[in-house]
């Protein structure tokens, strides 16, 4: 969940300008240059799958050169190597006790001359508050489910496995998908501490999906799947360096993921490459009857998203950007004109157009529905979870009588808040869906179709500001998750540079089920910018 929703609508936005400084990073050591890595990370450079793709992992396996059980061990190794020691990232919080059998599996249906698909033997990371059968536990990053283990896959679980993928393990995330607290913290929980940026190590990886973020980015896994409800799986992508797919609401199924809001809710692809966030998609998608909005992509579905992957696909194409991006003094801001021009370049028309200025009033109406749908959600979750805890009101009893290990750093005024509400057939519930979903489909149906636009563009994130555990988030500059989010609509970021050594993606937005035509665009911006870098596990600057 996109922490700035908070400190728009809690009124803290002057609180956390005002106490935020870059004391809150840590002080550079006098023995390292400032931005130098680790000479400990230096195996990053020398890691036999460093930025293999999921076709490279398949070339591997089909030549002999490596087993996926080869591959996963290599994956263990690395997550206990920079994960765990190194630059101690804390992205997983468990790895699969079942991986290596998984892989073992898919080497004896290899060498039967059965290969499931493009997953088969791939191993991925996936976010902690989805389900899982087996060993790992599901615990959304709090301590009140510390150890409940699910006791049915999550539907995208099934089909991960279905495709032959290796379910590697779970990541850390922001503490209830960053629905806790205010003054919350992107990346922190109690159950796995604090995630780490593996571009500069004081800085935040975003969230709430920043496990999943922050070990995509550092090769840890082939892919990983992150949840997002507003900016949970761009935003950490942005800031991570990495492809992050926000589908249409109803692409995926959300039964046995912890939620937040049924409105706005999704699952999505964290890769390094569009294509294999296309693979992925392929794999994550189809409709589920115990998830009745999946239904609403019947006809709109593709078994293949890859297939839309072309080069040249930005020749011809109309392209709107958000004017209030361009301007200010953001480094972001030079980076997104720098893109603007690159599309030109490629044979696109990109035309101003003014997104935000409909949408961010519609904040406080989606803070609203988000308060609503998470106490329906929640409860609905835990009623049949076998977890300790059964009903949201036990979960923030729990972290009262635990608060010296559950809220160390902040607090949880979104539980109690949303506790206090009705049901959702309060007639304030309703009016506020309607404002912030209907208010947003229409501004960006609107500008679309007056436009004659494929997709609108902007800045996914500014650079990402320090980890601060005292003031909590603060993010400098502009962000483009909230429209899409708010309509349900999918959002694709592809990385379109660094500043200061820190990753900030480019956002394509669309209409509902218009993933092809984004992959098509993300793609060929991909294929032409070359903008990815694989991170060194820095130091802090200093300035």
């Amino acid at each position: 969940m996109n922490r700035r929703i908070f400190l728009r609508n809690s009124g803290l936005a002057s609180v956390a300008l005002s106490t935020f400084s870059l004391g809150a990073c840590a002080p550079e050591t006098k023995e390292k240059k400032a931005g130098a890595p680790d000479a400990a990370d230096n195996a990053a450079d020398s890691f036999e799958l460093q930025e293999a793709t999921i076709n490279d992992l398949q070339e591997k396996m089909g030549s002999g050169q490596l087993t996926s059980r080869g591959i996963t061990e290599l994956y263990l190794k690395r997550i206990e190597a920079i994960d765990r020691s190194g630059p101690t990232l804390r992205s997983v919080l468990i790895t699969n006790p079942d991986a290596l059998k998984i892989a073992d599996q898919m080497d004896q249906e290899r060498k039967n001359g059965k290969v499931r698909g493009p997953l088969h033997g791939i191993p991925v990371l996936v976010k902690d508050n989805i389900n899982t059968a087996d060993q790992q536990p599901t615990t959304a990053g709090a301590l009140a489910l510390a150890g409940h283990k699910a006791s049915q896959d999550a539907f995208i679980i099934k089909k991960l496995r279905e495709a032959g993928a290796v379910i590697l393990g779970k990541t850390n995330l922001s503490e209830w998908a960053n629905f806790r607290s205010t003054r919350s913290t992107s990346g922190w929980s109690a159950v796995g501490g604090q995630t780490r940026n593996p571009y500069i190590l004081d800085r935040t990886p975003s969230g709430s999906s920043a496990g999943s973020g922050a070990a995509a980015s550092a090769n840890l896994c082939a892919v990983a799947i992150g949840t997002e409800t507003d900016g949970s799986v761009v935003s950490p992508s942005s800031c991570s360096g990495l492809v992050g797919i926000k589908p249409t609401v109803g692409l995926l199924s959300r039964t046995g993921i912890i939620p937040i809001s049924a409105s706005q809710d999704t699952a999505g692809p964290m890769t390094r490459t569009v294509r294999d966030a296309a693979i992925l998609l392929s794999a994550l998608a189809g409709p589920d009857a115990a998830d009745p909005i999946t239904q609403q992509s019947a006809g709109k579905l593709q078994a293949d998203y890859t297939k839309f992957l072309d080069a040249n696909g930005l020749k011809g194409k109309r392209i709107g950007v958000e004017k209030s991006h361009l301007t200010g003094t953001n480094d972001a801001v030079a980076l997104l004109k720098e893109a603007v021009e690159f599309l030109k370049a490629q044979g696109a028309t990109v035309v101003e157009v003014e997104v935000q200025k409909q949408t961010d009033p519609l904040g406080s109406a989606e803070y609203d529905v988000l308060l609503y749908e998470f106490k329906d959600g929640v409860n609905k979750y835990l009623a049949t979870a076998g977890a300790p805890v059964k009903t949201l009101a036990d979960v923030i009893a729990f972290n009262k009588q635990n608060k010296d290990k559950s809220m160390p750093f902040f607090q949880q005024e979104i539980l109690e808040a949303s506790e206090k509400l009705d049901g959702l057939d309060s007639p304030k519930y309703k009016a506020a869906l309607s404002k912030s979903q209907n208010g947003s489909r229409k501004a960006l149906d609107s500008i679309l179709r007056d436009n004659k636009l494929t997709a609108i563009i902007g800045i996914t994130n500014a650079p990402a500001p320090c980890i601060d555990l005292i003031n909590g988030d603060y993010w400098p500059g502009p962000g483009f998750s909230g429209p899409a989010a708010m309509a349900g609509y999918p959002h694709i970021t592809v990385p379109m540079g660094h500043a200061h050594g820190l990753p900030v993606g480019l956002s394509f937005v669309a209409g509902a089920y218009q993933e092809p035509a984004l992959l098509t665009l993300a793609y060929a911006y991909e294929q032409a910018s070359k903008k990815r870098v694989a991170p060194e596990f820095r130091k802090p600057f200093v300035g």
